[in-house]
């Protein structure tokens, strides 16, 4: 018998590939069935038996969990750019401990329909605003509720409380002005192991009592905290700090208890999210081939993409004389004009280098959105955070969605939907967050939220991003680009708080 044509050695592997890939494919279903059921078994399972109810106090959207024969009440509050779904680990904890609980909205967070107002600089200005919403949600849970809130709604809650007969106040993250040595009476504060400034503050606020006092030493009613191994977001799901929120309040109100079942629902989250993200791989194989020329932009100069690195530095300088200021959310405009300039730019440059963009393929670019947008988005609204938007944010989605996709296209032609080489992605990534930065740079005072819109941004690109390099392969680049863009501009559309100077 003869040794195998060179060409029946190459028929034999690529008919070994396909099946390999076609297994794949029922391998990434079937383990993303799998996990998606495990975490959402493990969240549901948190969840308190509890009556609950959504309303409003006035225009600020609330919702309570409300037990039999409560032990207390405690007010829940969220920090800056939060909202009601990113507190639910303590929610759902005291809940389940026997407390009833009310959880809001701020004034421009989640679904509240108001925006901030005010000067952000002064605390008459939106400060006072949101103490004056924070007690008339206190006022409306019952007497005498316990506080409990995270980052900037540490320094609203203990300015609510001045003056009023109120719980034990528990600062997550704290920071506020309004501390004294006698204000509030009863305090915990707990701060991450890897917040060194509000680490500092929270050791501060203890020693306004004792002088020596330091961390896990109660003073005065007072004990400071550091969380181990967590960040400014960790925190809010870090076993320790709900253990130790739920310890405090239960010796404050005499209630002894074995170890109390935690709502530890941050891993199953992250779980739930990456088994979304799995499944959307087989589901492309699913979805009809894109066009013919699907692989038009393969080739892109490598000065073409250096150009579009040296202008997306350049962009912070060139828009920096604009000042739009028609859109009720902070940074809106600048972000919008940031993202349009810089993807018209690039959209320019790699034209001028003759790399063709393809066509669009609309079924895949439209099965991307609704995947996104829909069971992505229907997650994290349920579990992790507001992602469903009211009308109040539409102009904002729809001025963002000019800027953005524009620069998700350029983005998408110029790595190749994401199958590009890795150095590729990585220069336009570093010049981008660089951009940001500059911009933070040269207008510090007007773009400094831009620092808290660079995570979400991260989290983007590594989560949807794969997506888009799946879709891509199938479509080519356009489809992604097209539907990232459009989820990019909804996803900073919900997380930043609406805002009127």
């Amino acid at each position: 018998m003869g040794q195998p044509r060179p060409r029946q050695l190459l028929t034999g592997r690529l008919a070994y590939l396909a099946g390999w890939q076609a297994n794949l494919r029922w391998v990434l279903l079937f383990v993303g069935l799998v996990l998606a059921a495990w975490a959402l078994w493990q969240l549901e399972g948190h969840r308190p038996d509890a009556e609950v109810t959504r309303g409003g106090v006035g225009t600020t959207p609330v919702t309570e969990w409300r037990v039999e024969d409560p032990i207390a009440t405690v007010v829940v509050a969220h920090g800056f750019a939060g909202s009601r779904p990113l507190m639910n680990a303590f929610s759902w904890t005291l809940a389940g401990a026997g407390y009833n609980v009310t959880a809001f909205d701020f004034e421009g967070h989640g679904t509240n329909p108001v925006p901030m107002q005010g000067d952000v600089n002064e605390i008459e200005g939106v400060t006072a605003r949101l103490v004056a919403e924070t007690r008339a949600v206190m006022d409306a849970a019952g007497p005498a509720p316990a506080l409990l809130g995270h980052s900037m709604a540490t320094d609203v809650l203990i300015r609510a409380a001045e003056g009023r007969e109120t719980g034990p106040v528990v600062a997550i993250s704290a920071f506020s002005g309004a501390v004294t040595p006698t204000h509030p009476p009863n305090m915990l504060l707990i701060a991450g192991e890897w917040e060194g400034r509000l680490i500092d503050f929270g050791r501060e606020a203890i020693q306004q009592v004792d002088a020596e006092a330091t961390e896990g030493e109660v003073v005065g009613g007072r004990m400071a905290l550091i969380a181990p191994n967590v960040e400014h977001v960790g925190i809010l799901f870090a076993p320790f700090t709900l253990r130790e929120t739920l310890d405090w309040l239960d010796d404050f109100y005499g209630v002894a208890r074995p170890a109390p079942a935690l709502a530890t629902i941050g891993y199953p989250v992250l779980v739930l999210l990456g088994a979304l993200m799995v499944l959307w791989r087989p589901i492309t194989t699913l979805l009809p081939a894109g066009p013919a020329d699907r692989e038009a932009a393969a080739a892109v100069p490598r000065k073409a993409l250096l150009w579009c690195a040296v202008f997306q530095l350049f962009t912070p300088i060139a828009v920096y004389w604009i000042e739009l200021g028609v859109l009720p959310v902070l940074v809106a405009d600048y972000l919008a004009l940031h993202l349009g300039f810089a993807g018209l730019m690039q959209l320019l440059i790699l034209r001028h280098f003759g790399v063709r963009f393809g066509r669009l393929a609309y079924l895949p670019a439209a099965s991307l959105l609704a995947w996104g947008l829909g069971v992505f988005g229907l997650a994290i609204d349920t579990y992790l955070a507001n992602f469903h938007p009211n009308a109040e944010r539409a102009l904002i989605l729809a001025a963002l969605a000019l800027g953005a996709v524009p620069y998700m296209v350029a983005d998408a032609v110029a790595t190749q939907g994401g199958r590009g080489k890795l150095w590729h992605r990585l220069i336009l990534r570093t010049a981008f967050f660089a951009s940001l930065g500059l911009a933070i740079a040269l207008d510090f005072e007007r773009l400094f939220f831009l620092f808290l819109i660079a995570p979400v941004i991260l989290l983007f690109f590594l989560i949807f991003g794969m997506m888009g390099r799946w879709t891509a392969d199938r479509a080519g680049p356009l489809a992604p680009g097209v539907a990232l863009g459009l989820i990019l501009a909804w996803s900073l559309g919900v997380t930043f708080p609406l805002f009127e100077a």
